[in-house]
């Protein structure tokens, strides 16, 4: 497994296992037949719903000795109701508590939207919408400064309940915003990135300021399909180049675009509860794409975003809230 150094020296494992949308009644399982597989790194988040159980399972593999806790990489990601400075530690302890851990390798601030807190006893996972019973459900924003939020989680690392922090959706303006302020460096930032979506300026930056980029949805629009989010048209993993490097390589068009992300120096976490996806998503390292094989794949780029707040928060929340231009 290759990995990404971060600037504490930590070591981030290229491909992780992205554990949104696994569904609960599974995920134990799952964390179990990853670790067996060969995965150490695993991103979760409060908002995924099913930490409980990824726990379960993280605790099932540690007692029976299929990996060493300092082995394993687990990402866990701050919600978007918990952004004031007096919420972020509680909210940390209760996702500790849920995944049987001491401590996280990474913590994230899930998106640059705050919303109004929604006490754990009321409903937890919070979710986007403040009251779901109201005559009219919708987001309550809550004007918390991003750098409130950041300085509570830096002091996270200060009390040693996590080593790395980062965030996730953020961009160029935002991160440069950010760096200035920030007495911790964000270690991570974690994007939407496919050939579809490449965001090559943001990597770049990212490259220049020592910012490990991942990427989520590596495989595109995959995720998105059962939730009306995308159609089949838009499927990478269906186009003809992405195919044909698949042929030449003897791969599976999946296993190309993901060399594609690790190669171009992102982190990838891809989701999956196939077993054999599970190997098939792993084994990217016996094998490169040549210059021109990664030129076309990047030539794809038509910035098609499919996880994008400015659409789904009307759509689903009924409340207009773009982060991206």
């Amino acid at each position: 497994m290759e990995s990404f150094v971060l600037k504490s020296g930590a070591q981030l494992p290229a491909v992780g296992l992205g554990l949104w949308k696994i569904d609960r009644s599974h995920a134990a399982d799952v964390v179990v037949s990853a670790v067996k597989t060969g995965y150490r790194h695993f991103d979760a988040a409060s908002d995924y719903g099913n930490e409980a159980e990824v726990g379960e399972g993280l605790s099932h593999a540690l007692q029976q000795g299929l990996v060493k806790r300092e082995d394993l990489w687990i990402t866990s990601k701050l919600w978007n109701t918990y952004h004031r400075a007096e919420h972020v530690r509680p909210a940390l302890l209760r996702t500790l508590l849920d995944l049987r851990l001491d401590s996280l390798d990474l913590y994230l601030m899930h998106f640059p939207i705050a919303l109004k807190y929604v006490p754990f006893e009321e409903r937890y996972p919070a979710g986007w919408i403040h009251d779901p019973a109201s005559p009219s459900p919708r987001m309550e924003p809550d004007p918390v400064p991003l750098l409130e939020t950041w300085q509570a989680m830096e002091e996270l690392v200060a009390e040693g309940l996590v080593q790395d922090i980062g965030v996730c959706n953020f961009g160029v303006a935002l991160l440069r915003d950010l760096l200035a302020a920030a007495k911790i460096a964000p270690a991570v930032l974690q994007i939407e990135a496919h050939p579809y979506l490449t965001q090559e300026k943001l990597l770049r930056f990212c490259r220049e300021a020592g910012i490990v980029v991942t990427a989520f949805s590596p495989l595109g629009a995959q995720s998105y399909f059962s939730l009306n989010m995308a159609n089949a048209a838009e499927a990478v993993l269906e186009h003809p180049s992405v195919k044909k490097i698949a042929a030449t390589h003897g791969r599976t068009p999946a296993q190309v675009v993901l060399r594609w992300g690790v190669q171009r120096g992102t982190a990838v976490v891809p989701k999956t509860m196939n077993p054999a996806r599970l190997s098939e998503n792993l084994s990217l390292f016996d094998f490169q794409l040549n210059e021109q094989e990664m030129v076309a794949i990047s030539a794809l780029n038509c910035h098609r975003r499919f996880n994008d707040p400015g659409v789904f928060c009307e759509a689903a929340f009924h409340t207009f809230f773009p982060i991206y231009e």
